[in-house]
């Protein structure tokens, strides 16, 4: 891997003092380990195999987590090793707030004694808020230890959780007032656009519960009893973000029932025009069917300008119907 496909970044800090660096060479950040400090390594991009086996060898990791790191599609997990803590968990973002357009990707985070590396996929991420508080010297995250550090960057994926939402309910309140006013072809695929969200939603949120609820149990070493409120806080956070998937779900196959049934009941609207105008016209063409047009005395035929007139009525009448239908938004 070419050292400008990744990009590290290191936030050293004490309650008095913050160092911030930027790397392209994983070796630059390797002697953060041994610092009396709290260390946050952040590494954007992939690692190659032997680039981990360094990362892996010099701080203690597991090769069990090893592996997790390599597989980017799995769910959210947790893994106490001896020596650190392994935490995996879902990044979601929505370009120009768009929630049918969540882009995901996996974050992993690795807390030590001292340290905490967290990996991303790729450049870009909503970590931003933490490092805004760590700039911050009256911030209670620079008096924390890295399991408070750890909390503070799962509470930013969990508060983008409730962002995007937000979005997608106030969009979801909009095409409910849509299908009550008009439903229209396009709205049944912005359902399906806004349940698929939710599918992303709910496979980032349900699995984070189990990792929460395992952190604020304090079975790792390296959660301190300070921490735990906060955690459990937090859990509580998510349970409430599930609550709203659910219920956003639950709404929008109520949008696809209420789609289906304004559907119909506009056919029937049709319908019920379409058999009045028929049943109309059906004596009519009874009658007409029956004589024919065999009349002794009918002046229209020694007309000059009869066919023609015929003609015209004829196109007049479909024109008509025509623009009577779109007006109706029959067609």
């Amino acid at each position: 891997m070419s050292p400008s496909s990744v990009a590290i970044t290191v936030m050293d800090y004490t309650p008095d003092h913050l160092e911030e660096h930027t790397f392209s060479d994983l070796g630059d950040c390797l002697p953060y380990r041994d610092t009396p400090t709290v260390t946050w390594i952040n590494i954007s991009g992939r690692l190659d195999f032997a680039e981990l086996k360094l990362l892996a060898d010099h701080f203690g990791i597991s090769p069990l987590i090893l592996e997790d790191i390599q597989d980017v599609g799995q769910r959210p997990k947790i893994i106490d090793a001896d020596r650190c803590l392994f935490l995996s968990a879902r990044m979601l973002d929505t370009p120009d707030k768009l929630p049918t357009k969540i882009a995901a990707e996996q974050l992993n985070l690795i807390v030590g004694n001292g340290f905490l590396i967290s990996l991303q996929e790729r450049p870009g991420d909503v970590l931003d808020p933490v490092r805004a508080r760590i700039r911050n010297t009256n911030s209670r995250l620079r008096s924390r230890g890295v399991d408070y550090l750890a909390y503070a960057l799962l509470d930013a994926l969990v508060d983008r959780y409730f962002q995007i939402l937000e979005i997608a309910g106030e969009k979801v309140e909009l095409l409910e007032d849509d299908l009550l006013d008009q439903p229209e072809t396009g709205h049944l695929g912005q359902i399906h656009h806004y349940r698929r969200s939710m599918i992303i939603l709910r496979r980032a949120v349900w699995p984070l519960r189990e990792v929460l609820n395992q952190l604020e149990r304090r079975e790792s070493h390296l959660i301190t009893t300070d921490t735990v409120p906060f955690l459990q806080n937090l859990y509580g956070h998510i349970i409430q973000a599930a609550e709203e998937i659910e219920t956003y779900r639950d709404m929008l196959s109520g949008l696809q029932d209420l789609y289906l049934t304004s559907l119909s009941n506009r056919m029937n609207e049709v319908m019920k025009v379409l058999t009045l105008a028929a049943t109309i016209f059906v004596p009519l063409t009874f009658i007409t069917g029956v004589y024919g047009m065999n009349f002794r005395y009918m002046p229209e035929l020694d007309w000059k300008w009869s066919y023609p007139l015929f003609w015209g009525i004829s196109l007049v009448l479909s024109v008509v119907m025509i623009v009577f239908f779109k007006r109706k938004k029959y067609l």
